[in-house]
């Protein structure tokens, strides 16, 4: 009881008296009633839906905010991250989604065809099937990242942001393209075909090893000609064609160049040749001197 007392007292434009408190309780009402009246004259005009990348936003900051869900719901940006939505005849079931998933909220079972299924919108060759494909949206993190990593763009996030389910479970979204019965009939074939795949490579094998066991044989062995005999010239060659005789024919010889005759010079003009022939060698430009060897002087004795 001290410690109320105290804190009315404290407290401000409160008064201890019993009439100063009706008079405090009829002052704060009024103010209440004054902000109420003010927002219902202000509800004659109703705000219109803006995005909120426009400029005008924020410039409405009266008036009925209140929209009628869900006949009514507000406008929400393009680029936003919402629920997922897969569209499998795009899918290559690559599992790219599945493995950069933080959260592992992507579940795949792919199961390999024994040839190609089809393609995609863009090209794409389709060589799985997925027998499982679940999009647990409760444990979605909104991160964005399986939309980055998709090579055929199957996998975006929608514009559906408001999807309350009664029970979480829920909230696991089926996008397989296979039953269960026909995953196991998918299932079969693939096994029996590498079945039939290993038989082959097996009977392979062994055609290689027979054929490496046995004596290889060559392929072309070549006939050596016996030598032929040289031919003479002096001696005829005789061949028993019917009893005729056919002699060789010689060689022809090689061409020989013919030599022209020396013509003799009259011997006017031999001398004057090996005159002019010592006149024009050259002369040598210092000629040295050897001195004479002096004997030495002999001792003569007496």
């Amino acid at each position: 009881m001290f410690l109320t007392q105290v804190y009315m007292k404290r407290q401000k434009g409160a008064n201890n008296s019993y009439f100063g408190n009706i008079a405090e309780g009829i002052k704060t009402s009024w103010a209440g009633l004054v902000i109420s009246f003010k927002h219902l004259w202000q509800a004659k005009k109703q705000r219109r839906n803006f995005q909120i990348a426009q400029d005008s936003y924020f410039d409405f900051s009266s008036g009925i905010h209140t929209l009628q869900y869900p006949f009514e719901s507000a406008p929400i940006p393009d680029n936003g991250r919402y629920r997922l939505h897969n569209e499998m005849d795009d899918c290559i079931v690559c599992d790219k989604c599945a493995k950069i998933c933080p959260v592992n909220c992507i579940d795949i079972e792919p199961i390999k065809a024994t040839e190609q299924v089809g393609t995609t919108s863009d090209g794409s060759p389709i060589r799985l099937y997925a027998a499982k494909f679940d999009i647990d949206m409760a444990k979605c993190c909104y991160c964005g990242l399986c939309t980055t990593v998709c090579p055929t763009e199957c996998l975006t996030m929608t514009k559906v942001y408001d999807f309350p389910e009664t029970e979480i479970t829920q909230m696991n979204y089926h996008f397989a393209n296979l039953s269960p019965e026909e995953a196991t009939e998918k299932k079969a074939l693939l096994e029996q075909f590498q079945k039939e795949k290993q038989q082959l490579k097996e009977s392979a094998a062994q055609a290689s090893e027979e054929k490496a066991t046995q004596p290889s044989k060559p392929n072309f062995t070549p006939k050596l000609k016996p030598p032929a005999k040289p031919k003479t010239i002096d001696e005829p060659h005789t061949t028993h064609n019917q009893g005729e005789e056919v002699p060789t024919q010689k060689p022809k010889a090689s061409f020989t160049p013919k030599m022209k005759p020396k013509t003799e010079l009259p011997p006017e003009n031999t001398q004057d040749q090996a005159a002019q022939s010592v006149e024009n060698k050259p002369k040598p430009k210092f000629i040295p001197k050897i001195k004479p060897k002096t004997d030495p002087p002999s001792d003569t004795t007496a």
